[in-house]
């Protein structure tokens, strides 16, 4: 599961290489779960259209014998995708397939998974669109499409290191590049992104780049914390990378909530991110600890104290986790197992913070020697308030109160391990985790042995309720925004121009060309501008301007020599070539970039305006004459303003009523569908 770069096939005369992503057949755990996910997927979809055909057919009769067939027909399918959803619940608890194959003492992590997606198709559309809006042969693009068509392909199987990241960076930073060359803001492009929820399976099928643009991030945070999964936490080193990477995965979802504000999808819902947000910092926080613990920890005073209130920390974030995943709308599709695996781990860390609190007070007197103002301002910090009124130092003094208050901080932890192996038996997917089991047990039966040793019968006499701990850290996990979420990289259609001026947003004329011929030495006009050169004072008596030149036109082009990247200096030097023939230069003109007319051919699709662009088609009287007859029959413009009130988030199934509409030679399309507009909307 590595990435490869190949040479680009069939392109003679190149030494151009594009990285791939992972091989998609290659049959690692990874795959096969990612497999699994799409197979899903597909077959949510399935159950979900038979569901909204069935609800409509029921809204529609009123035959008694039909209605019960129906509700027969709905209850069988309800159970199916009640079927489909556990299964995927179970894909997202299989954390072990992420695990580093040689961990043997560390806590399970959990990762993200990865979005599916369906494939695009952008040649067409590009193709009428490079021709329609800049004039230019699309044909002559294919192979920059085909580069970015390769370019999206690699990134459904990213590899899981840092090289699948600069990939999904690398198509990201694209998608602005794209956006800005072939999405007007004015219409659509026809281009559906279908990407399908991480939790739930449900599909969002939209015209809009910004589904594609925020799906790409996600899956760049979910990378990341599968790359920090893999980290094998026996050495420092991989600790700092898992860190790193849960860090980096944290920055890289904030970003995303806070740049795409309405995504139409759970797991990109605000809240949903803002819980995935607190967990990759837990578990990052989690990595900090064990970065402290990996050397050992000493059986000293202060030092175990220390580790008290790391552990601590680890609880508190868990327990931030925890609180965010039982609020609505995120805990109706939160995994069973990660909100159990959550509970469990702040049982756990809690219970190892009172019993490093118990180790330091049961084995360690105060000697003379001892620095006893240190010591009594460390347990000072250690709680809110002292049991029972009592000061640090009558507890540091009197060996009978720190035995009585060490007993108690084990009972503490003596009952959470005791909840945190409970709360693990209760789902299954945990109960398999062999490593988890172990360390649970192991802990529970060294806080047991422990208490053991200093165990009496006056304890029932003598109880004393253990307060909690303060949570302190030395280094706090926070989120770091990756420079890769912000890679630069060159412009695929960079051939169509400058972006600041040929760009989908802005309208020209189509070019025009015209011979130039110097009058006594001279051009009849100036020139500024970087690129492209723009015509700036012409004299309305030369021949340019008779011609037809224009001031504010941009030179496209000198003979056949395309200059839309050149300066003044490049430009003036091609125009010095110039004969007693004179040159042929092609120029533009910027027009007014409200549209004068409404978008070209729409038609509308399951309440969604669907554009095509017509200006492919070839120009004969006959089929111009057709197409203007169809055009009148269909009644365009009239869909167009009856539904342009209509929500454009996602598609919906087709209704019969659209359907008659169609002529009878096409045929009706379908698209997948929300089916649950709460599911969608935000």
């Amino acid at each position: 599961m590595t990435d490869t770069i190949l040479p680009k096939e069939n392109r003679a005369g190149e030494n151009g290489y594009f990285t791939k992503g992972c091989n998609p057949l290659a049959q690692t755990g990874r795959s096969k779960l990612q497999n699994k996910r799409a197979h899903l997927n597909q077959q949510i979809i399935k159950e979900m259209r038979m569901r909204a055909g069935a609800e409509n057919l029921l809204r529609a009769t009123s035959n008694n014998k039909v209605r019960e067939m129906v509700v027969l027909e709905l209850s069988y399918v309800n159970s199916n995708l009640q079927l489909l959803m556990e299964e995927l619940e179970g894909l997202n608890s299989s954390v072990e397939v992420y695990q580093n194959v040689r961990e043997t003492s560390s806590m399970p992590l959990i990762p993200l998974g990865l979005k599916e997606t369906k494939e695009v198709d952008f040649s067409v559309p590009f193709k009428d669109f490079i021709l329609e809006h800049y004039s230019e042969d699309g044909s002559s693009y294919e192979e920059q499409i085909a580069d970015l068509m390769d370019l999206r392909k690699a990134c459904r199987t990213p590899s899981r290191n840092d090289t699948g990241v600069e990939l999904l960076a690398s198509y990201f930073s694209q998608l602005s590049f794209v956006e800005n060359r072939f999405f007007p803001p004015s219409r659509q492009m026809g281009i559906f992104f279908t990407w399908y929820d991480s939790f739930t399976g449900v599909p969002v099928c939209q015209q809009n780049i910004s589904l594609e643009k925020a799906s790409v991030l996600f899956n760049m945070g979910a990378l990341y914390t599968q790359i920090g999964t893999r980290c094998d936490r026996q050495t420092k080193k991989s600790l700092e990378d898992a860190i790193d990477s849960f860090q980096k995965g944290a920055g890289v979802l904030n970003y995303l909530k806070e740049t795409f504000t309405h995504t139409p999808s759970y797991d990109m819902s605000p809240a949903m991110l803002s819980m995935l947000i607190k967990m990759m910092l837990a578990q990052a926080q989690e990595c900090l600890f064990e970065k402290i613990a990996l050397p050992g920890i000493k059986n000293e005073y202060f030092s175990l104290f220390r580790m008290a209130q790391e552990a601590a920390k680890v609880g508190e974030a868990y327990d931030l986790v925890y609180q965010s995943m039982i609020q609505t709308p995120v805990k109706d599709n939160v995994p069973f197992f990660w909100s159990t695996m959550a509970q469990v781990k702040i049982n756990h860390y809690r219970s190892l913070a009172h019993y490093f609190v118990a180790t330091a007070l049961l084995d360690h007197q105060l000697n003379p020697s001892d620095d006893e103002d240190h010591q009594e301002k460390a347990m000072s910090q250690l709680y809110d308030s002292m049991p029972e009124g009592h000061s640090p130092l009558d507890i540091l003094k009197s060996k009978d109160e720190r035995t009585r208050l060490g007993k108690a901080h084990l009972r503490k932890a003596i009952t959470g391990h005791e909840e945190a192996l409970r709360i693990n038996s209760l789902c299954r997917h945990l109960k398999k985790l062999d490593i988890l089991n172990e360390i649970l047990q192991v802990s529970h039966k060294r806080s047991m042995a422990k208490y053991s040793q200093h165990d009496n019968e006056d304890d029932f006499a003598d109880y004393l309720e253990a307060p909690d701990i303060i949570s302190k850290a030395e280094q706090r996990a926070e989120m770091i925004l990756p420079t890769a979420a912000k890679v630069k990289v060159k412009d695929i259609f960079q051939k169509l121009g400058p972006l600041s001026v040929f760009s989908a947003k802005q309208r020209w004329t189509a070019p025009r060309t015209l011979r130039l011929h110097k009058e006594d030495g001279v051009l009849g006009f100036t020139m500024k501008g970087d690129s492209p050169v723009q015509v700036h004072s012409l004299d309305p008596l030369s021949l340019a301007a008779v011609d037809g030149l224009k001031e504010g036109d941009y030179i496209v082009a000198i003979n056949d020599t395309d200059c839309k990247w050149m300066g003044v200096s490049e430009v003036m030097k091609l125009l010095k070539n110039m004969d007693d023939e004179g040159i042929d230069i092609k120029v533009v003109s910027m027009m007014d970039n409200s549209p004068s007319m409404p978008n070209k051919s729409a038609t509308y699709c399951g309440g969604l305006p669907k554009t095509y662009s017509m200006i492919c088609l070839a120009v004969d009287a006959d089929k111009i004459t057709k197409a203007r007859k169809v055009s009148k029959k269909m009644s365009f413009l009239s869909w167009g303003n009856k539904n342009k009130q209509k929500s454009a988030s996602t598609l919906s199934l087709h209704t019969s009523d659209y359907c008659d509409t169609l002529p009878r030679n096409r045929q009706c399309p379908t698209f997948p569908s929300s089916y649950d507009d709460a599911a969608l909307h935000y």
